[in-house]
């Protein structure tokens, strides 16, 4: 279990029932492999809202607007036609490098792993795009370290809403 899982797994403790799911299915379906700390996240959290406003996106969901699987396809998509019209972030410059979704929240922001040639799903970190703007961060941790860091006050975010995390955290499976 990743340092990030452990913390989650104090400040919010994941509902009795995990889900399973066909990982290798799953990455065959979206062309590369996903990291073990999100697939654990999936496993224990499933699709979740976390304090009202973030929302972990799932592969296969049945409700497509939290699908991982949709949203790696149409955000590719997007942000290729958005980096016409805008600069990309410097993060995003080199040969190969790219964003998958794995998180999103109720004000449109769009969080993503960091994903370059060579480094493997373990060391992508986490790129956080504001809603309907070009504003970026870049956090150097995994989800669930982030999702921990952010929850617990460890780490801040002047992209995401100035009222999340909440002062008692409440996470929910959709």
């Amino acid at each position: 279990m990743t340092d990030g899982l452990a913390r989650l797994s104090v400040i919010a403790p994941a509902p009795v029932e995990s889900r399973q799911k066909d990982w290798a299915e799953v990455e065959h379906a979206i062309g590369w492999a996903l990291p073990a700390d999100y697939k654990e996240l999936v496993r224990r959290y499933g699709r979740s809202n976390w304090d009202d406003y973030l929302y972990v996106l799932e592969p296969g969901c049945p409700n497509h607007h939290y699908d991982l699987l949709v949203w790696a396809r149409n955000q590719a998509e997007d942000l290729e036609d958005l980096w016409e019209f805008e600069k990309k972030p410097v993060e995003l410059e080199a040969e190969g490098v790219r964003v998958v979704p794995w998180a999103v929240t109720d004000n449109g922001e769009c969080l993503y792993w960091l994903v370059a040639p060579g480094v493997p799903p373990e060391r992508w970190t986490v790129m956080v795009n504001e809603a309907r703007g070009g504003r970026w961060e870049h956090f150097a941790v995994s989800c669930t370290r982030f999702l921990a860091d952010i929850l617990d006050g460890e780490l801040r975010s002047d992209i995401l809403s100035s009222s999340f995390p909440l002062t008692t955290h409440d996470v929910r499976r959709l």
